[in-house]
């Protein structure tokens, strides 16, 4: 598809300013699309101003860098000097609250995160398990936006903190019709891992949670 040279132009400065940012902290191209979770020949063709990066892809290189999306865009006079990250403080949880998370009592720590990410009725989730690889990997830390008993019909395809018979889970919901039954179906991203198939008549189940977005990984 053809671009007008000013689109081009916007592309190719977007581009340098994540490769200028990835060099200065040392990173290889694989590193930090490891770390915004990302493919690495999508950030080569971003860094090459040959793709143009998604919001949601520029606040993942964003956190990974530790730069404000606003600095990668080149948002105002002074977006190519040294800026401090306006962040909020979220709970961290190792496990997935079953309430809500400012009046549960089992979160870790606090986690900084960029300010416009920031909600009260969102917390941080630390991953234990190996359920969602490749996409997400043990130790990472997700944003999570709280969103109890949420139709599942209404998240088809993304990774929610489920509750089932009170046992939590991070999956993927799908909504599924069998011999004219209504199943909910939570799979991860592990091939090596079997979705669980949640009968709602038969089992208790709830949604606590939608994932929102990776906002640390440790290479």
């Amino acid at each position: 598809m053809d671009e007008s040279p000013a689109i081009h132009e916007l592309l190719t400065q977007i581009g340098k300013r994540i490769r200028d940012a990835r060099r200065q902290q040392s990173l290889s191209q694989t590193q930090l699309a490891r770390q915004a979770g990302i493919n690495q020949g999508f950030l080569s063709q971003i860094e090459r101003g040959k793709q143009q990066p998604s919001t949601q892809t520029l606040n993942a290189l964003s956190v990974a860098l530790g730069v404000p999306p606003a600095v990668l865009i080149g948002d105002g006079d002074i977006h190519d000097a040294p800026q401090l990250l306006d962040t909020r403080d979220l709970p961290v949880f190792g496990s997935i609250p079953a309430g809500p998370p400012s009046q549960s009592q089992a979160q870790l720590e606090m986690f900084p995160v960029l300010r416009h990410l920031w909600g009260p009725d969102r917390y941080c989730l630390k991953l234990e398990f190996d359920s969602m690889e490749p996409t997400l990997k043990p130790g990472d830390i997700v944003l999570v936006h709280y969103r109890p008993d949420v139709n599942p019909e209404h998240v088809q395809g993304r990774i929610c903190a489920c509750l089932v018979d009170g046992q939590a889970t991070l999956k993927r919901v799908s909504v599924e019709r069998r011999n004219g039954d209504k199943l909910i179906v939570l799979r991860g991203d592990n091939p090596e891992v079997p979705p669980i198939i949640v009968d709602p008549v038969q089992q208790e189940f709830s949604i606590q949670g939608v994932a929102v977005c990776l906002v640390s990984r440790n290479l």
